[in-house]
């Protein structure tokens, strides 16, 4: 029986042939490419390369084998793919994307939208990122401000996408595939909640307290020292801190920011009530126009995959053979499409850059209805 050096010394003569082939088929899948690019055909052949799944497993033994050059071949066709991509890029053939880079937003003429009452944290976020004086108004719902940049009522939106603890806002995903709006900016802003109630309220005064759901669960170490007070959930932080004011009843308090609590005259009776310290929230800022700032570095996409085994994998495989980092994703049901679903993407990158353009092509040519949500 060999030795494992003498096994070791078999296989690395093994794989140096192995990396000659593998230089070969490049070569030759080169040339595919500069065919393609001239003939204009398309880079993914899927009916070829499920016969040439099927050829190939069709000439190994046994089940572990059959799947495992499978596998390999999977490999190979999407290494040939994206050097195909590439050269179709580098001939221009991507074209240019349809979104304009500018150098700024015009943010002392802008109006901007939030959803909520005034002293919501949507409305701190505006503040935040478009100054105290901004020109911005409200609305009742997420829809609501979508609906008003879509018609032109509002220059800019700003709309909450993540908590830090809560996770994802999924209304927003949602909306953003519906409306022909795109993400330009974000701003991330601290959520730290205070008891507030009226001037003259004292915590023995207290019966009831307001907010939203998510507040309340993110102050519920705070709340359970006081088991007797009644939880009752609203629409949102601010709007429990404007019932507080109008109703100017002692046995009620509002867990809001404090923000909220001076927009609306309360006074703060306990601060910093959050379980997790570092809680905050990511604000994106969006528009009805097709724009990005020149300094921008994140990408935002959505697409759609066939259900089937193996294809978000295959996917996901443009990134990492790009050399993008990905910094989020999430999954949505695709509305009518049982166990179907519609992906979200953050990746680190400028539409400019050569890796992005070959990435969102291979994107393109292998996913559904693939959309850019935004460069930011």
């Amino acid at each position: 029986m060999a030795t494992l050096e003498e096994l070791r010394v078999q296989l690395d003569k093994i794989d140096n042939e192995i990396v000659r082939l593998y230089e070969e088929r490049m070569r030759v899948c080169g040339e595919v490419g500069e065919y393609k690019v001239k003939s204009g055909k398309k880079v993914l052949d899927r009916q070829r390369e499920k016969n040439k799944l099927a050829d190939v497993a069709s000439k190994v033994s046994g089940d572990f084998n059959k799947k495992g050059i499978q596998e390999l071949y999977t490999q190979l066709m999407s290494m040939s793919r994206k050097l195909q991509y590439q050269q179709l890029v580098e001939a221009g053939a991507l074209g240019r994307l349809p979104f304009i880079e500018i150098e700024s937003l015009e943010k002392e003429k802008a109006r901007v939208v939030f959803q909520g009452v005034e002293g919501a944290y949507s409305q701190a976020a505006m503040q935040h990122y478009f100054g105290e004086n901004c020109n911005g108004f409200h609305v009742r719902t997420f829809r609501d401000a979508m609906e008003a940049i879509e018609e032109g009522a509002a220059d800019y939106a700003v709309l909450p996408i993540e908590n830090s603890s809560a996770g994802a806002v999924n209304e927003m995903y949602d909306l953003l595939v519906e409306f022909e709006n795109y993400i330009v900016a974000e701003t991330i802003i601290p959520i730290t909640h205070t008891l507030a109630g009226v001037p003259g309220t004292k915590l023995e005064d207290i019966q009831r307290v307001y907010s939203k759901a998510e507040a309340l669960m993110q102050t519920t170490h705070f709340l359970d020292e006081h088991a007797d007070w009644q939880r009752i959930s609203v629409v949102n932080t601010a709007v429990a801190a404007k019932k507080v004011f109008e109703e100017k009843d002692k046995t009620q308090a509002a867990v809001c920011s404090a923000y909220a609590a001076k927009v609306h005259g309360l006074s703060v009776l306990a601060d910093n009530l959050n379980d997790e310290p570092d809680n905050s929230t990511r604000f994106v800022i969006v528009t009805n126009q097709k724009v990005y700032l020149h300094e921008a570095s994140k990408i935002s996409i959505c697409f759609e995959l066939p259900h089937e085994s193996g294809s978000l994998y295959r996917i996901l495989s443009h990134f990492i053979y790009n050399d993008l980092n990905m910094t989020k994703i999430e999954s949505r049901p695709i509305e009518g499409k049982n166990w179907e679903y519609r992906f979200f993407v953050d990746f680190e990158g400028n539409m400019e850059e050569p890796a992005v353009k070959n990435a969102l092509r291979g994107l393109r040519e292998e996913a559904r209805n693939l959309r850019i949500l935004g460069n930011y």
